[in-house]
C-alpha cells in the first residue's frame, strides 16, 4: 500500500506541474492516451477501491490542497495501469456555477459520491 500511495503522491505532483506548464489540453490527452492494462496469466487486478484509498492517502499527505481534476485525472490514470476501465468526467452546474471532475466506472462514480450525474451536467468524459 506505501508504494500505491508513493505512485500516488508523485503522480500528483507530476500532474499538477503538467497543468501549470503544458495547460489543460496536455493533461486531458494523456488521460485520454492511457490505455487500460489487461492482465494476463490469471494474475487479478488490485480491488478499485484500494487503488482510490491510495489517492485519498495520497492528497492527505500532499504539501497543498489538492484540487478535483488533479486527484481524478491521478485516479483514472492508476485505475487504467490497473486493468480497470476508468473515464474522467468533468461537469458543471449553471447557479450556482461550479465544476467539478470525478471518475466512474461502468457509469458509477468511484472516487466521489454516488448522484455526480445528478448535481452535475456532464460536459467531458474521457
Amino acid at each position: 500500500m506505501i508504494r500505491l500511495v508513493l505512485r500516488s503522491w508523485v503522480s500528483l505532483l507530476y500532474f499538477e506541474l503538467l497543468l501549470r506548464f503544458r495547460g489543460l489540453p496536455r493533461v486531458h490527452e494523456i488521460v485520454r492516451n492511457q490505455q487500460v492494462c489487461s492482465f494476463h496469466g490469471g494474475s487479478v487486478p488490485l480491488p478499485a477501491s484500494r487503488l482510490c484509498h491510495a489517492v485519498d492517502l495520497a492528497c492527505v499527505f500532499y504539501f497543498k490542497q489538492v484540487l478535483c481534476l488533479q486527484r481524478s485525472t491521478v485516479t483514472t490514470v492508476l485505475l487504467r495501469r490497473h486493468g480497470w476501465e476508468a473515464e474522467m468526467v468533468i461537469g458543471a452546474q449553471v447557479r450556482p456555477f461550479k465544476s467539478h471532475a470525478w471518475v466512474e466506472i461502468g457509469r458509477s462514480a468511484v472516487n466521489d459520491k454516488p448522484y455526480m450525474l445528478q448535481i452535475y451536467q456532464e460536459l467531458e468524459r474521457c
